[in-house]
């Protein structure tokens, strides 16, 4: 069995060495970025009606916002363009996922690096079903959440209270059963394992190894810099976009500003998913090769 070092340092080389796994993270991490920078300016348009303002705010009333302010074709069109791109952020991610693990076992199988389309393709409804399990284990849906509560228990403090507690608690569980969920991707696209079987194999890989993988430690250390990375991100990004186009708002006509601000946001959301799309691929590929190495050796509840 490779050890914790040897998988991270193959871990790298094969996100260095496949572009085609480079490809899929990149698209992964735009949309997944996409959509949260989308839910949080949202959430956060709602949030400053509520505490600047003291009104409830919802999704009807944004889009009412953009409909005074832009002729009626081009609402039509931002509103169909939004709607479809929100149907690509929910499934593309999900879709690259079993692509990346695939491909990145077949690299370390020294198997030609090819498929990743079949691989997304049939491997994409089984990992939509685990990541419904565990959609509380976003930050930004858990933020959606918490705004949802503060938005609509402003007549309740206890309400209010009960919520917000609730929430942290299902939250907390469903990280936490994330993390020992963590192997289940793999489980479906490598063995074909049906979902709750995925999950089970991947909790008990987990706890019968903990002690072995020490690399999990500098796992976590990774994913913690993925983490604070994409929650800078989440908060600059939409903060220049808006900032811009609130400055172009004075001098330039609203659908003018509205386009330029758009695209000036989307161009740092590329730029910054080319960088995510190393982490993402290599936080992934670390997984799959772990996965392959503990389910190779013998289960430590089997004594013959």
């Amino acid at each position: 069995m490779l050890t914790p070092r040897e998988i991270i340092a193959e871990s790298w080389a094969i996100t260095v060495r496949e572009p085609h796994l480079r490809r899929w993270g990149f698209v992964a991490a735009l949309f997944e970025t996409l959509r949260s920078v989308e839910l949080i300016m949202y959430q956060s348009y709602y949030l400053y009606f509520l505490l600047v303002k003291g009104q409830i705010a919802n999704w009807l009333s944004f889009e009412l916002f953009l409909f005074e302010k832009l002729s009626m074709w081009v609402f039509l069109v931002t509103l169909v363009f939004t709607i479809i791109l929100l149907v690509l952020e929910l499934f593309v991610p999900t879709l690259a996922t079993g692509a990346i693990i695939g491909l990145a076992a077949k690299s370390h199988r020294k198997e030609e690096c090819r498929g990743g389309l079949v691989l997304a393709l049939y491997n994409f409804l089984p990992l939509v079903e685990i990541h419904g399990f565990f959609i509380l284990s976003s930050f930004a849906v858990i933020f959606t959440c918490f705004s949802l509560i503060l938005r609509y228990s402003i007549d309740s403090p206890f309400l209010r209270v009960v919520g917000f507690l609730l929430l942290a608690f299902v939250a907390c569980i469903s990280i936490l059963f994330r993390f020992f969920a963590n192997f289940s991707e793999e489980a479906v696209v490598i063995r074909k394992l049906g979902v709750f079987a995925a999950i089970g194999q991947s909790f008990k890989l987990i706890v019968s190894y903990l002690s072995h993988i020490v690399f999990l430690v500098l796992l976590m250390l990774v994913i913690s810099v993925r983490i604070v990375i994409n929650t800078v991100l989440l908060l600059v990004i939409p903060a220049l976009a808006i900032g811009l186009g609130m400055l172009l708002f004075l001098i330039l006509p609203a659908f003018l500003s509205i386009l330029i601000a758009s695209l000036f946001g989307f161009a740092l959301l590329v730029l910054a998913s080319y960088f995510l799309a190393y982490l993402h691929v290599f936080k992934q590929t670390v997984w799959t090769l772990t996965y392959l190495e503990l389910s190779e050796e013998k289960d430590l509840d089997i004594i013959a």
